[in-house]
């Protein structure tokens, strides 16, 4: 039998087709909650990764724009089955989501409010700070194995947390320390996917994703004008991409400024209700901004029907935003793993991991707030759901599956009155 720290038999591409539909339908909790459940069902129970090269996958996302854990399960993807897997990986993470939240965005602008409905998500919240808190352990456990990661795990908590110190300047100030600091042996590496050159294949992966990214703003410029707010979102989002560093918290200010007060997309309390939204919705947090676009084609249709307008910003955002997210991946991807037992590298890498621990634990403390303790009082419901799921994740070992669907139902009886 193998180990827990050693791969067992790859699976099936089949098989690994249904483990990504199922985590983009169970995966809450913002990228803390999501990697947590990688990191559980991939390297823990499947063992299909192993857990140094997890890590290592992880470390390189945190350092790129856009969503880390939609690029994580991209990178996962492609480590199991090649380019094909990636992309079944990366899409399956964000397409259960999408639809979930274009057809409540349907709902927003065609009843005025989606309060019953995020009602049945609200028990999943106490739920994913199980998770989160979880994840804080268990990455703890792998990651902070030497005096200076526990330094910089506390040093990176006490940044964000008290200082608000911003995630990449962390990131890069762990990586900087890393590699001039830490020491580490060259290891045998496990071969990557099989790659002639990586400057030819980034070559080739250019050459495809770059008309893949702009054929759909190009189209909109044509039958509709360079004008038209479907073209506008395209070239907005696209921009978007290219500096989102830090995860979706850190992109929001920017992007609610310029969706507001510039392009009047939506309103103040429109942005809110959509990130209300996406935060009880499975999928990256960063899916806010279909909501975003969703509501600036339905306000401004121009000559197409408000629903169909919306539909179209909807997917034009969506689409700007995560296919950047791919390229990084397939570009960057077999350099990377070429340069695995490379010490310095290593080290930098392992470094980053140490400062992704304390960024989140800061996530589970600013999460237990407005859960655990709504207006400075004790939920007590939440408390117990959020208790029985970790016991059930640390004790008994519970599938995540199982906990997402019982907080579900939970949370629709409650959100019932019942």
């Amino acid at each position: 039998m193998p180990s827990a720290e050693s791969p067992s038999e790859r699976p099936s591409f089949r098989q690994a087709l249904r483990f990504w539909f199922k985590l983009g339908c169970i995966s809450f909790g913002g990228p803390a909650g999501q990697i947590a459940i990688m990191q559980t069902e991939l390297v823990e129970k499947k063992r299909w990764i192993e857990q140094d090269r997890f890590l290592h996958a992880l470390n390189y996302c945190m350092l790129l724009p856009g969503p880390e854990a939609q690029q994580l399960a991209t990178y996962c993807g492609w480590l199991l089955h090649g380019t094909r897997g990636g992309i079944v990986a990366g899409v399956l993470f964000v397409l259960p989501a999408a639809i979930l939240l274009w057809g409540l965005g349907v709902l927003y602008v065609t009843l005025g409010h989606v309060a019953a409905v995020a009602g049945v998500f609200e028990t999943l919240k106490p739920a994913v700070f199980a998770i989160i808190a979880a994840a804080v352990i268990k990455l703890g456990r792998k990651a902070l194995k030497k005096p200076e990661r526990w330094a910089l795990a506390a040093v990176s908590f006490v940044a964000i947390y008290f200082f608000n110190a911003p995630f990449p300047a962390i990131v890069l100030g762990a990586a900087i320390i890393g590699w001039f600091v830490e020491k580490q042996q060259p290891r045998s590496v496990t071969p990557a996917p099989s790659v002639v050159s990586p400057w030819r294949h980034a070559a080739k992966v250019l050459a495809v994703g770059l008309p893949l990214w702009f054929t759909p703003i190009l189209l909109a410029a044509v039958v509709l004008g360079p004008r038209d707010t479907l073209v506008q979102e395209g070239i907005f989002f696209s921009k978007a991409a290219m500096v989102t560093f830090g995860g979706a918290y850190a992109v929001l200010p920017y992007v609610a400024q310029q969706a507001v007060e510039h392009y009047a997309w939506l309103s103040g309390p429109q942005m809110l209700d959509g990130l209300g939204l996406a935060e009880t919705t499975p999928g990256p947090l960063v899916l806010v901004l279909q909501f975003v676009g969703f509501l600036g084609g339905y306000q401004n249709p121009g000559a197409l029907s408000p629903l169909v307008a919306a539909t179209l910003g909807a997917a034009i955002t969506t689409w700007t935003t995560f296919v950047p997210c791919f390229l990084w991946i397939f570009i960057g991807a077999p350099h990377l793993e070429r340069l695995r037992g490379v010490a310095r590298l290593n080290g930098a890498l392992g470094a980053v991991t140490a400062a992704v621990v304390g960024v989140i634990l800061n996530l589970a403390v600013w999460f237990a707030g407005p859960v655990l303790f709504p207006a400075g009082r004790v939920d007590t419901i939440a408390v117990a759901v959020a208790l029985a799921a970790f016991i059930a994740l640390q004790r008994f070992k519970v599938d995540l599956l199982w906990i997402v669907l019982t907080a579900g139902i939970l949370g629709a009886l409650r959100g019932v009155g019942i």
